[in-house]
């Protein structure tokens, strides 16, 4: 029997809480990264795998809800899913995304940023700064990189 399909999403979003970067990971897709005005709930639909289980880092509380918002797509209705957030807490790994990274030694590239970051970046990339587009796009691709990091970590402790 085949492994179901891994996919590893995370979003950015600007000050409004609008999708400005959907970012996912998968064997099949390699990484995908929808910008702006190529997010579209057909594009997501097309360009995910059509089955597998899917892994965010609170994302029941917020990627999934804000695609499921914007886009009237439920990933949650379309994959099994698993919030590595709420099973880090119940394993005593408390905290956000990039402190339990720390805690476990991954190394992200790039310069530390914040979701903040990400929305300033975001507003620097609409008026054509092609570089914070890049480093928007680099931190996205560590966020999604991290979740499967913690998974792994995970994994390996026999929890996911």
């Amino acid at each position: 029997m085949t492994q179901p399909v891994e996919i590893h999403l995370d979003i950015e979003t600007d000050w409004h809480r609008r999708l400005t970067v959907i970012g996912f990971e998968s064997r099949e897709t390699g990484l995908i990264q929808m910008v702006g005005s190529e997010i579209s709930s057909g594009r997501l639909l097309r360009e995910l795998p059509s089955s597998g289980r899917l892994f965010t880092y609170n994302g029941h509380c917020f990627d999934i809800v804000r695609i499921r918002k914007e886009l009237r797509v439920d990933l949650a209705h379309h994959f099994e899913s698993c919030d590595l957030r709420w099973l880090c807490q119940r394993n005593g790994l408390v905290g956000g995304q990039k402190a339990i990274e720390k805690r476990l030694g991954f190394e992200r590239s790039g310069e530390e940023l914040d979701g903040r970051d990400a929305i300033r970046l975001w507003e620097k990339a609409r008026s054509g700064d092609e570089k914070s587009l890049q480093r928007l796009l680099e931190y996205n691709a560590s966020d999604v990189r991290g979740i499967e990091a913690i998974k792994l970590h995970l994994r390996s402790k026999g929890l996911v």
